[in-house]
C-alpha cells in the first residue's frame, strides 16, 4: 500500500476507490504566493472553472521543488527518468464546488517527463535547464526554459524559518496547499481532472529571496514586490491517478 493512504481523514472528499496509477515524492518545496486580480486571470482560464478568492483576492503561486520516484505504481523507479527538478506557476480554481489547481506552466529538466506529461496529462510542461542545491539549510534554485525567445527564467534562494506545523482549515496556508485535484485542457479544448492524495502538508514558514522571476511574462501577468506568503515543505509522498474527462 502506498504510504499516503495511512491517513485519509483530512481529505475534503474521498479519494478514488481504485488503485492509484502513479507514485511520486515531492521534496524541498517552496510555496511563494502573491495576490492578483481575478479579472487579469479570467481570460486565461476555461470558463467552466471558477477562479477562487481568499481574503478578497485571487492568489498566484510559484512553487520550485524536486521530484523523486516518479513512476507507474507497478514499476521500479529509474533514477535518470524518475528524479528531476520542477517549477510550477499556478492559481486556484473550482468546479462544482470542488477546489483544485490550474497550472499556467510547469517547467522540468527531464525532457522525457515533459513529453509524457504533455501527451498523457495535457499539462503545459516546458523543458528547462534547472538546478536545485541545498547548502547549510538554504536551497539555491535556478531555471531557464528552452524556448528560444521566450525567456521564462527563475532564480531564488529559500529556507525554512519555523518548526513544522499542519495548516488549519480556514487559514490561508490551508487554502493554498491542501488541494487534491488539478484541472487540465487537451489541445482540442476538452477539460479533464486529475486526482491526487497525500498526508496533510508538513509546512514550515519560510523566507525567500527571488533574484529573477520571468514566469508570468508569457501570460501577460505581473505581480509587485515580495510574495505575501512563503511556506516550505521538506517531503511528501503522493499517489496520483490518471486523468478523467470533466463533466461540463
Amino acid at each position: 500500500m502506498h504510504p499516503a493512504f495511512t491517513r485519509t481523514d483530512h481529505r475534503p472528499w474521498p479519494h478514488p476507490q481504485r488503485p492509484n496509477d502513479w507514485r511520486q515524492t515531492w521534496l524541498d518545496l517552496a510555496f511563494a504566493h502573491w495576490r492578483i486580480d481575478a479579472a487579469a486571470l479570467r481570460p486565461l482560464v476555461p470558463p467552466e472553472l471558477e477562479i477562487q478568492e481568499f481574503d478578497g483576492s485571487s492568489w498566484i503561486g510559484v512553487v520550485p521543488f524536486r521530484m523523486r520516484g516518479v513512476m507507474l505504481r507497478q514499476l521500479p523507479s529509474l533514477p535518470w527518468i524518475s528524479n528531476f527538478p520542477e517549477l510550477n506557476l499556478r492559481i486556484y480554481v473550482e468546479h462544482e464546488g470542488r477546489p483544485g489547481v490550474w497550472f499556467f506552466s510547469l517547467d522540468a529538466s527531464n525532457s522525457l517527463a515533459v513529453w509524457a506529461a504533455r501527451t498523457f496529462f495535457h499539462l503545459p510542461y516546458r523543458w528547462a535547464s534547472m538546478r536545485c542545491e541545498e547548502r547549510d539549510g538554504t536551497y539555491h534554485y535556478r531555471s531557464r526554459r528552452h524556448l528560444g525567445r521566450e525567456r521564462a527564467e527563475f532564480a531564488a534562494t529559500y529556507r525554512p524559518t519555523s518548526e513544522v506545523f499542519e495548516a488549519q482549515p480556514g487559514s490561508l496556508e490551508h487554502w493554498l496547499t491542501e488541494r487534491y485535484q488539478l484541472f487540465a485542457q487537451s489541445p482540442d479544448g476538452r477539460l479533464f481532472t486529475g486526482q491526487i492524495h497525500h498526508h496533510p502538508w508538513p509546512l514550515q514558514r519560510a523566507e525567500i529571496e527571488i533574484t529573477e522571476n520571468r514566469l508570468l511574462e508569457p501570460h501577460g501577468l505581473t505581480v509587485e514586490g515580495a510574495p505575501e506568503s512563503v511556506l516550505f515543505a521538506k517531503r511528501i509522498e503522493v499517489a496520483v491517478w490518471n486523468l478523467e474527462r470533466l463533466s461540463t
